[in-house]
């Protein structure tokens, strides 16, 4: 053995030479892999090899990872086909008399581009690009306007169908269906209390969200319908008829994902906005994401693999459990970690590579992993919000005018963290937020 180490002291060892090493900038999926093998050689000598490839194999068998490429691909082809610069400009017409109508706008739009994507960097900078200078240009404060687009940028990490709550189902073992269930009410709840947030901003403090002149917001009805019906009515339908298929049982969370591909496709055509070039450019994003993604997944199976075998993980249970802690103080302990992870890591390597060293106390706390899914997605919204490593402002800043600071950007997402985690602490009072969706509809 290493160093005389054996059994769950080489399994720690494995965790934390990973921490370090990802910390130097090393590639994580290769990371894993190089660890996962190069311990179970030392541990199991030649036997290694097999059970690197039959965990590679279950990998490549996962249905429910099918749906991330088609998802993924129907959120490129729809940012390629430039369909949300007109449901913007369409928006802003339809809701011009309500105070803070542009933040609210954004917020809107990120809300349905979070479902139609759900990658947050491609949401925030396009809002960084097409939003924050029309909030610029209204005299808005700067503050509201880069807090409303990051704290957007992120929903689609909650809201269904995300890719986030599809790689959770996958690692745990659940339904994706009853997870979006889940999600549901949290998702859309927490994107109306941001509203509510931002009006309220409008009508309390008029100097920080300018209304819009009045030549701007007085237009003619029929106007406004005819934008609403060309721009923001086929992508909506879309993204309804995707949810609406997985909910009714219809179809699969893989189906409902062709569905939505296909959809994007339809829509791109409409618009003639769908070009060799960048239907090109969108099948490469696609395949580069799903790839990354899916060598995440085979080293960090290979690599959990390994480790239980170690007895790590057994080791990590024993010690949690012998801390005494009550439902709630697991809880926290997890949802604190998951923050600070948050700050190095991105999210698909939370979820793939941490996560299974908690899924399997769940029982043991009698915690309900739709539950604790649903919670792992607010929790991650903050990692993505909150200095000094705060992922969403940064996106932003590399887009913003150059007099946007960073500090005003994170003055600006503090509000919106607070939402999230008054959001969190009334999940963990009524765990029925997230629960009684999935067991009215499937029982």
């Amino acid at each position: 053995m290493l160093f005389g180490l054996e059994g769950a002291e080489l399994g720690i060892l494995m965790l934390v030479a990973f921490i370090f090493c990802i910390m130097l900038g090393f590639p994580i999926a290769f990371t894993l892999m190089a660890l996962g093998v190069g311990a179970g050689y030392l541990a199991m000598g030649d036997h290694i090899l097999p059970l690197a490839v039959q965990r590679t194999y279950s990998v490549m068998t996962n249905d429910v990872l099918l749906s991330v490429p088609l998802f993924t691909f129907m959120g490129y082809v729809i940012d390629r086909a430039n369909i949300l610069d007109r449901m913007f400009k369409a928006l802003q017409l339809a809701v011009g008399g309500v105070p803070a109508s542009l933040a609210v706008v954004s917020m809107l739009v990120c809300c349905l581009w979070g479902i139609a994507s759900g990658i947050v960097g491609a949401v925030v900078t396009l809002m960084g690009l097409l939003a924050l200078p029309a909030m610029l240009r209204a005299k808005y404060d700067v503050k509201l306007a880069t807090g409303t687009i990051c704290a957007g940028g992120t929903l689609g990490i909650l809201i269904p169908p995300s890719v986030m709550l599809i790689l959770y189902a996958a690692t745990a073992g659940v339904s994706p269906v009853k997870l979006y269930a889940a999600a549901f009410i949290p998702g859309f709840g927490l994107t109306a209390a941001y509203i509510v947030y931002i009006v309220a901003v409008g009508i309390i403090w008029p100097e920080k969200a300018p209304r819009l002149p009045k030549e701007e917001r007085d237009v003619p009805m029929s106007t406004i319908a005819w934008e609403l019906l060309v721009s923001f009515l086929p992508l909506t339908v879309l993204t309804v008829l995707v949810l609406w298929v997985i909910f009714a049982g219809v179809a699969t969370a893989t189906e409902s994902a062709a569905i939505g591909a296909v959809g994007a496709l339809v829509l791109a055509l409409m618009y003639r906005a769908l070009t060799f070039e960048k239907l090109k450019e969108a099948v490469y994003l696609t395949a580069r994401t799903t790839a990354m993604v899916c060598w995440l997944f085979v080293g960090s199976a290979i690599f959990s693999a390994v480790f239980a075998y170690l007895g790590g993980q057994a080791y990590v249970e024993q010690f949690v459990v012998g801390l005494d802690l009550p439902p709630w103080g697991f809880l926290i302990m997890a949802q604190v970690i998951i923050f600070l992870l948050g700050w190095p890591l991105e999210w698909t390597e939370i979820i793939i590579i941490f996560l299974p060293i908690f899924l399997p106390l769940l029982d043991h706390f009698g915690i309900d992993p739709l539950f604790f899914g649903v919670l792992v997605a607010l929790n991650l919204q903050t990692s993505f919000l909150s200095p000094p490593v705060a992922m969403a402002p940064f996106y932003l800043k590399g887009v913003a005018p150059p007099e946007v600071n960073i500090n005003d950007i994170f003055k600006g997402v503090y509000p919106f963290i607070a939402i999230v985690i008054m959001f969190m602490v009334a999940l963990y009072i009524w765990p029925e937020m997230a629960l009684w969706l999935p067991k009215y509809w499937y029982g």
